[in-house]
């Protein structure tokens, strides 16, 4: 069993209240997309529009390039902490242990973070441990960020945004900011020592600043997500499946038609967790704003117009909870 070497206490990671089960509106399940069937442009904004996020099926991607990936994944995180540490530290590239950012957040977690460079390759800026590992990031990159590109596009049909590539050629521009990170999630020998309605915060509340997040993860549950009422829900583990998530920058260019979803991830106590997430960004200096097509007569942007690189600079200076787009709202 791998667990991460000098366990924090449980005072320097947070609790979290597990959701309930009952009470309130029922939860109709993770929307279920195959981007593939008629009318999924519209099936994707209903459930953009409804939750912030979706499980797309069908989606193309073999199961071999996401089980090589895990394998190498899995095969790196058992390595000796020595070895790990040398990989980092992440600021905010390479490995990192419980330390999430530079502002003080906390997880029970280890993690990858690489930068992609345009040709869905890890870039020679990012530290990674072995040839091998590279291989299997390259290969899974190149299959996923298809996912996005197919998801914002369907997004952009959707809506009625003309060309259909509105949205998605911002992650395809030669500068676009590509990032995939790979998260271990330890069982938590802590969660022994707490009643059943608590768990230790694996990776914080927050939104993602991208467009649109593309989440794969093991047979290991975990993920909850926030439902516009408040409630958390738990994501039941789908190997076949991937989750997309939508992020702040999506929210801002549909004027909030399309709203960023609050997410986490709580320890568990047996089994390890390892998720996959490629982040879909776009170029440092493209402007994010409301699109005009999407402003009804007379309707003004919620948001000011802001470019990548300028919010990117905001949510890498804030904790994980804060709320990004409050300074950018009109």
């Amino acid at each position: 069993m791998v667990v991460l070497a000098k366990p924090p206490a449980l005072d320097q990671i947070s609790l979290v209240r597990s959701p309930e089960p009952g009470g309130g509106s029922p939860f109709p399940g993770v929307p279920a997309v195959d981007l593939c069937s008629p009318g999924a442009s519209l099936a994707v904004v209903d459930a953009c529009e409804r939750f912030g996020f979706f499980k797309v099926v069908n989606h193309g991607v073999p199961a071999g390039v996401a089980d090589r990936l895990e394998a190498e994944a899995v095969a790196f995180f058992a390595r000796p902490q020595a070895e790990k540490d040398a990989s980092g530290p992440a600021d905010p590239l390479g490995y990192g242990s419980k330390r999430i950012g530079r502002n003080g957040d906390m997880g029970w977690l280890e993690y990858l973070l690489l930068a992609i460079d345009q040709g869905s390759a890890v870039s020679k800026a990012s530290p990674v441990p072995s040839s091998s590992l590279r291989d299997a990031v390259n290969e899974y990159v190149g299959a996923v960020r298809g996912v996005g590109a197919s998801v914002l596009e369907a997004v952009a049909e959707g809506l009625g945004v003309a060309p259909r590539d509105a949205l998605s050629r911002m992650v395809a521009d030669a500068a676009s900011d590509q990032v995939f990170r790979v998260n271990h999630y330890p069982p938590c020998p802590l969660l022994q020592r707490l009643p059943d309605s608590c768990s230790v915060t694996g990776f914080g509340e927050h939104t993602d600043p991208q467009l649109v997040s593309v989440l794969r993860s093991n047979g290991t549950a975990g993920l909850q997500l926030a439902l516009r009422d408040g409630r958390w829900v738990p994501v039941p583990p789908d190997r076949d499946a991937f989750v997309v998530i939508v992020g702040d920058s999506l929210e801002v260019l549909t004027n909030g038609r399309l709203k960023s979803a609050r997410h986490r991830v709580v320890a568990n106590s047996l089994k390890p967790r390892v998720s996959m997430i490629y982040f879909a960004g776009p170029a440092p200096a493209q402007r994010i704003a409301p699109l005009p097509e999407l402003l009804g007569h007379g309707e003004q942007g919620l948001y000011r117009d802001f470019t990548w690189g300028d919010y990117k600079k905001a949510a890498y200076s804030s904790r994980l909870g804060d709320n990004r787009l409050d300074p950018f709202r009109i």
